[in-house]
């Protein structure tokens, strides 16, 4: 079955289409290290929380917007040796992060089911 990584970060709502051509650039080096689909959203409805929600993880002022992504691995396998080598990547490295990179959350997912 398929492995996830999934993110969610605060961007400025400014930086839409700077963030939009930074994951487009991001993409092709993802699927080029085995990455077989990168889905990125920008918060339409995402609601503040009483007690957790997406805008308090990340700490997101009034400026700025919640952008969801994740990325489709075939494997974690592959994940494991896409992702070593995404970070030595000069190309990833001399990418403008449109955004506080600090504020983002990020995990791996093994997928339990798909439909």
């Amino acid at each position: 079955m398929s492995y996830i990584d999934g993110m969610v970060a605060a961007v400025p709502t400014a930086n839409r289409e700077a963030y939009r051509l930074h994951a487009n650039e991001a993409s092709a080096i993802f699927k080029e290290f085995g990455a077989l689909k990168m889905v990125d959203c920008w918060g339409d409805d995402v609601p503040d929380g009483n007690l957790t929600s997406f805008p308090k993880a990340v700490k997101k002022t009034d400026e700025e917007t919640v952008v969801f992504s994740w990325v489709v691995w075939p494997s974690k396998q592959v994940r494991d040796a896409g992702m070593a080598k995404l970070m030595t990547d000069e190309r990833m490295n001399a990418l403008n992060m449109p955004f506080d990179g600090k504020r983002m959350i990020y995990g791996g997912f093994e997928v339990i089911l798909e439909t």
